[in-house]
């Protein structure tokens, strides 16, 4: 098929990584290498729209043979916000400034028709206030927390779950030989889609999501319940973002790196103290951290991330800027990325998820 008006594209991948991306890459340069167009990749989310020789000329032959691989080809980061950068000033001090004009400056002076942002809530937030400063934007979602609506699924979930699930697999084994409960913290900042399908397909006695305000002492309660039923060892699942009830997030400290969100952690460590202490069981925590980001992305991941990847390109050729393309089973359709960051999604309370995992007794810290 013979394609007119030959377009060079830029991608990134910003925020945090997921299995996946690296499917996306490929399918952006081979649909857009069919139509006769070029692609170049900007590495390091934006950053390299800032120092155009962070930019390399995406071929066929250098994406041919990433499909099955974790992480990025580009490289991403979390940090470096071009409207919100830190920067130091001639008295050595640290000041945030709006330096966008640069990245919108350097993306006319390529010659750039187009700039596909795979990215989550933060990184397309970004690429929407570029495109309000006149830079074409189509948006890819990307996030193993499936936390961005206006998508029923972001690709690097599947796999995060996959991965979270396996762990619970084994830990079964070792909390059983010896008789402990163990806890396992996973991601999930503000939303418990993590947590709640891998704690269920994996069989946790407990899981805690930030939907649902958890009171440690139902959760031990529950426990021991199990101990009743000569069932002498338990799992709990907690989301890093699950709040006690009348509490709040578990937190490592500040926000650091010119980085506008907390980091959270410890929350794992600190439920399984209160579980000791309360029920005087031996009890263990597993943070399973970046292991969740990592790896090869599972069929289902490899398949929505190249039918985004294709779908961003077709887009490109519609122009369709300033919209995100999002999976509605059987088709993916293209939204307003305003519309697409105007909420997260979080775990329905009423969803039939949560109403299995009540109907087969996990608790989930609330009753």
């Amino acid at each position: 098929m013979a394609y007119r008006n030959t377009k060079r594209i830029a991608i990134n991948t910003g925020g945090g990584d997921a299995p996946g991306l690296n499917g996306v890459i490929r399918a952006v340069v081979l649909s857009a290498y069919n139509r006769g167009w070029e692609v170049y990749g900007i590495h390091d989310g934006y950053r390299g729209l800032l120092d155009t020789e962070e930019i390399t000329h995406l071929t066929p032959a250098l994406v041919r043979d990433i499909l099955p691989l974790g992480g990025t080809l580009i490289g991403t980061t979390n940090k470096g916000n071009p409207f919100e950068m830190p920067v130091t000033n001639a008295a050595g001090e640290i000041e945030v400034r709006d330096i966008s004009d640069r990245i919108v400056s350097n993306f006319k002076a390529l010659n750039l028709n187009a700039l596909i942002c795979v990215g989550g809530d933060g990184s397309l937030a970004i690429g929407y206030q570029l495109h309000q400063k006149g830079i074409p934007v189509i948006g890819v979602p990307k996030t193993i927390d499936n936390d961005l609506s206006s998508t029923v699924v972001t690709f690097g979930f599947d796999t995060a779950v996959t991965t979270a699930t396996e762990a619970l697999d084994k830990l079964h084994t070792t909390a059983k030989a010896h008789g402990r409960i163990m806890v396992v913290e996973v991601m999930g900042r503000y939303a418990g889609w993590i947590a709640l399908n891998a704690g269920i397909s994996g069989a946790a006695d407990v899981i805690l999501i930030p939907e649902i305000p958890y009171d440690i002492d139902v959760v031990c309660r529950r426990l021991m319940e199990g101990k009743l039923q000569k069932k002498d060892y338990g799992i709990v699942v907690v989301a890093e973002g699950a709040i006690p009830k009348g509490g709040g997030l578990s937190v490592k400290g500040g926000a650091v790196d010119g980085r506008q969100e907390v980091l959270l952690g410890g929350l794992g460590e600190h439920v399984a103290q209160q579980i000791k202490e309360r029920t005087g069981n031996d009890t263990r925590f597993v943070v399973l951290g970046h292991l969740q980001r990592g790896g090869s992305p599972t069929t289902f991941d490899r398949l929505v991330a190249t039918r985004f990847g294709a779908a961003a390109v077709r887009a490109v050729e519609e122009e369709k800027f300033g919209h995100m393309v999002a999976l509605d089973p059987p088709t993916v359709k293209y939204v307003h990325l305003e519309d697409a960051l105007s909420r997260m999604k979080q775990v329905p309370l009423d969803s039939d998820t949560i109403l299995s995992a009540r109907d087969i007794g996990i608790c989930l810290g609330d009753e």
